[in-house]
C-alpha cells in the first residue's frame, strides 16, 4: 500500500519547481539509494552497506542511526524515508541470533514497497583491506552475472535485476575503452550462494592494437547466502516495468535489415503501363524517320478502321 499524502496544491513557484521534479518523468536518471540500520545491527553490517554505499555513490543516502523495526513485518519507515529521499532503492543491515548479519536490499514503486530480498553474509572482506588503488566514484560498473541459477530460479532472477537496478547508471550511447575501469562480478550456484566481487580493470601494452587486460580485485569480497524474499505480483512488477509511450520507438513499416546491417525497404506501387515508363531522352534513343512514317501510318490506319466501325454502327 502506498502512502496516502495530503494534497495541497503550490501557491509559490518554488513549490510547483519541487512538485514537478517528483512527478514520474519519461527519461529517470539514475536511481536514488537509501542505506540505513535495523534493529541491533553489527560492526559487519555496518561495514558491508558503507562499502555498498562507496560503490553506488553519488546517488545514495547512509544514515547511521539505528532504526528499532523488522523490515518484514512492517515497512511503513522504509516508505517514509523513501518518500523523504525520494529514493528508489533501499538497503538494511541488522543482526539477531537466528539470522546474523542480514542484509535486506530493496526496491519501491509508487511509493510502496516492491520488492525484498533478505541476504546473509558468510564471508566478508571490506574494501580497505585491498591495499591498492581503488577506482573513481560515480564510475559506471560493468555487471557480469556468472552461472545459470540467474535464470533459472525465479528469485535470483529478481536478485539479478534489483542488482542491476542498483549498480546501473546513467544509459549511454556508446562506449570508450579507456573508460571501462571496473567491474562487479556475481557469481550463483545451486545452493543459493553469491559470490559478490569488485575489480579494477588494467589495460597493459600487449604488442597489438588491442591491449592486454589484467582484473585486480579491489574489494568489497562478500558471500551472501539467499534467505527470505518478499516478492511483489506479476502484474505489479509488469506495471513497474512498463515503458512510456513517449519513450517508445516508433516502428516503421515496411523496413528491415539483412544480416550484413544494410537497411532493406520495401514499396507499394499500383500497375504500371511499360510503353507509357518516361525514360531518359538520349540521341541514342530517338526515332529515325522512317519509324516516325510508320508510326504515322499506323495511327491514320487506327483511325479510319474507328469511322468505319461507328458508321455501321449507325446504319
Amino acid at each position: 500500500m502506498g502512502i496516502i499524502q495530503r494534497v495541497k496544491k503550490p501557491t509559490t513557484r518554488k513549490g510547483k519547481k519541487v512538485l514537478q521534479s517528483k512527478e514520474p518523468k519519461p527519461i529517470e536518471g539514475p536511481k536514488q539509494s537509501l542505506f540505513l540500520q535495523g534493529r541491533n545491527p553489527s560492526d559487519l553490517t555496518r561495514k558491508l552497506l558503507k562499502d555498498i554505499y562507496d560503490l553506488k555513490k553519488p546517488d545514495a543516502a547512509y544514515l547511521s542511526r539505528k532504526n528499532d523495526f523488522v523490515p518484514f513485518e512492517d515497512a511503513t519507515l522504509i516508505e517514509k524515508l523513501c518518500y523523504k529521499k525520494e529514493a528508489a532503492l533501499f538497503g538494511v543491515g541488522s543482526h539477531s541470533k537466528k539470522r546474523p548479519h542480514n542484509i535486506i536490499l530493496g526496491r519501491t514503486f509508487d511509493y510502496g514497497i516492491l520488492d525484498m530480498i533478505e541476504l546473509g553474509a558468510d564471508k566478508y572482506k571490506a574494501m580497505s583491506e585491498f591495499h591498492n588503488m581503488k577506482v573513481m566514484a560515480g564510475l559506471k560498473p560493468c555487471l557480469i552475472f556468472n552461472g545459470p541459477a540467474w535464470d533459472l530460479n525465479q528469485d535470483l532472477k529478481r536478485l539479478k535485476s534489483l542488482f542491476t537496478d542498483f549498480f546501473c547508471r546513467e544509459k549511454v550511447d556508446c562506449i570508450r575503452l579507456q573508460g571501462l575501469e571496473h567491474v562487479i562480478s556475481f557469481t550463483a550456484t545451486a545452493e543459493n550462494m553469491i559470490y559478490f566481487r569488485s575489480y579494477r580493470i588494467q589495460l597493459k601494452k600487449s604488442g597489438q592494437r588491442i591491449p592486454r587486460i589484467e582484473l585486480e580485485e579491489i574489494g568489497p569480497s562478500i558471500d551472501f547466502k539467499l534467505r527470505r524474499t518478499r516478492l511483489g505480483s506479476d502484474d505489479l512488477f509488469k506495471e513497474a516495468c512498463r515503458v512510456p509511450r513517449e519513450v517508445r520507438p516508433i516502428t516503421k513499416k515496411n523496413i528491415s535489415r539483412d544480416a550484413f546491417g544494410s537497411k532493406m525497404g520495401r514499396i507499394h506501387m499500383g500497375k504500371q503501363d511499360i510503353q507509357r515508363l518516361q525514360t531518359r531522352k538520349m540521341k541514342g534513343l530517338k526515332k529515325t524517320p522512317e519509324e516516325k512514317k510508320q508510326m504515322l501510318l499506323k495511327r491514320k490506319k487506327e483511325r479510319q478502321a474507328a469511322r468505319q466501325a461507328q458508321t455501321a454502327a449507325a446504319e
